[in-house]
């Protein structure tokens, strides 16, 4: 078993401010092997695709009775009849017990959820191994771009073939079909493949529509299932109000860099495409640090682009760069957007910066780091 230093204090930290712990992630992204390894060889765990589990559930006031002073793991709990209900009796009713629940989506993933617990639980988005988590993996960055950081790929030598489509097809029909009721599988996964190709770039919801022959509300409804079961996440503009600037259209990112290079057809990797799968990994680090932090994209319309932009506090917004070679780094975007914005950290995020150090382009001072230093980045809420 790998050891997870940073999620395994993301969740005891959670437990400090709420009796339910929430981890959620994409299917195979290590949530069992997590929670077994949090929860220790006392605690009561539950697996909930089993239909014992399931019965045993219906009555929660006598499931938590017996296991009064024992953490209790519900693993995929969203398959249970009524999570929310199981959930809150036990945080309200048996104070002092602590629970870990784990699933695919968030609370307001459907009408399943007619709760989200408000107050008695907080959220651990759980990503695709991390930067600083290759070593305990026994990977290389390189591995992990092409192969993706789902743990079965990523460990696997050579990972299976056939292992990303039957990933998609277990995603649609555990997560999304049960969550969603979504019955075109077909036209679900073509969605799916068409923004993971598109990973990294504009999302435009009639271009996708009218490729893939399907109405704009069918997109439109996919790709929430998506955003709630953390398949993709969008990226928003940063604006002020600045006439020049792009203010609507998001950003879309694919959950992991294996399956892009999955849709993409890549097999092997040319200098060229690392730098967009970088760009990935950097974003995955930043969700995982900064889970409450509204993080957005910056560009005008003479098309200069700034990757990330997190707001961190009244007039000060932080930035956030991505180059695979620091060399290529052109400041003028950052320049321009610092004229607009002038308060806050620059940073250009690279694999080769170790240490991290300050350094100027022109007027620019940029903070040149590997991920490990976004520590640093000042975030806009608390976890």
């Amino acid at each position: 078993m790998v050891d997870r230093p940073f999620w395994q204090g993301r969740v005891l930290e959670a437990w400090r401010e709420a009796p339910v712990a929430w981890l959620a992630g994409v299917r195979r992204a290590g949530k069992t092997t997590l929670a077994r390894s949090i929860s220790g060889p006392d605690a009561l765990y539950l697996n909930c695709d089993l239909p014992a589990v399931v019965e045993r559930s219906r009555d929660p006031e006598l499931l938590f009775r017996d296991a009064r002073g024992r953490v209790v793991v519900f693993d995929e709990v969203h398959q249970l009849e009524d999570p929310a209900r199981v959930l809150k009796v036990g945080a309200d009713v048996f104070p002092g017990t602590r629970i870990l629940a784990t699933g695919s989506s968030t609370l307001a993933a459907s009408q399943k959820f007619r709760d989200t617990l408000a107050g008695r639980k907080r959220m651990v988005h759980l990503v695709p191994v991390l930067w600083d988590e290759l070593g305990a993996f026994g990977a290389s960055l390189e591995d992990r771009l092409l192969r993706g950081g789902l743990p079965p790929a990523l460990m696997a030598s050579p990972p299976p073939p056939s292992f990303y489509r039957e990933w998609m097809d277990s995603f649609f029909a555990r997560d999304v079909q049960r969550l969603f009721g979504f019955r075109d599988f077909a036209r679900f996964n073509d969605c799916l493949e068409y923004l993971l190709r598109q990973s990294g770039g504009p999302w435009e919801l009639s271009r996708a529509a009218a490729t893939l022959g399907v109405a704009r509300a069918t997109v439109e409804n996919h790709v929430r299932a998506m955003e709630v079961t953390h398949a993709v996440t969008l990226v928003r503009p940063f604006h002020g109000g600045g006439q020049a600037e792009i203010v609507k259209q998001p950003k879309a990112y694919g959950f992991d860099t294996g399956f892009v290079c999955f849709a993409k057809g890549w097999d092997t990797l040319r200098a060229e495409d690392k730098g967009l799968l970088w760009e990935h990994c950097v974003l995955e680090t930043l969700l995982a640090r900064f889970p409450q932090a509204h993080i957005r994209y910056w560009r005008d319309k003479a098309g200069r682009e700034v990757d990330f932009v997190i707001p961190a506090g009244r007039d000060r917004v932080d930035v956030v760069e991505c180059k695979w070679n620091a060399a290529r780094f052109d400041p003028e975007a950052v320049r321009v957007f610092r004229g607009h914005y002038p308060q806050g950290r620059n940073y250009l995020v690279t694999p080769s910066a170790d240490p991290a150090h300050a350094r100027r382009w022109g007027d620019v001072e940029m903070e040149v780091c590997n991920p490990s230093a976004l520590g640093a980045v000042n975030r806009a809420g608390k976890d």
